[in-house]
């Protein structure tokens, strides 16, 4: 089951390769990384055992900006997230936010909503190359 409002994309490969073709797409595009957020660490720091799950964030504040600034409440899913993980079964997973669902949650953007289709052409680019589907990225 895929939760409401998430893209998930399974990976040709594993953990790490999936995370640093992400990271790397990410740098290659010029997208400020923000965080990186490693939970099956910090559940190991607190004795606690998890299969890997990383959360990237990032963005662009001249993109985000006037998506906040026209709907203040987006701010709490910008700037943008992207999750590599591994399931119960050991598939590596590629998830993000979908950006309809974005403009669903916080209502209509008007005119910025090219502002959203370049983040949806962003996180589906980023997703592609993490999980193996653009050959030119290995």
């Amino acid at each position: 089951m895929t939760p409401s409002g998430l893209t998930i994309l399974p990976s040709s490969d594993g953990f790490e390769a999936t995370l640093q073709r992400l990271e790397r797409k990410i740098a290659e595009r010029g997208v400020p990384l923000l965080a990186r957020i490693d939970h099956a660490e910090s559940a190991s720091i607190v004795g606690l055992s998890m299969p890997p799950t990383t959360l990237l964030i990032f963005g662009d504040a001249r993109v985000g900006t006037p998506l906040m600034q026209a709907r203040p409440t987006i701010a709490i899913d910008l700037p943008l997230k992207m999750l590599v993980w591994n399931d119960a079964a050991g598939q590596t997973l590629v998830g993000y936010n979908d950006p309809v669902w974005l403009v669903e949650r916080h209502g209509g953007l008007g005119a910025l909503n090219d502002n959203l289709a370049r983040i949806g052409a962003l996180l589906s680019d980023l997703a592609r190359t993490a999980a193996g589907r653009d050959k030119a990225s290995d």
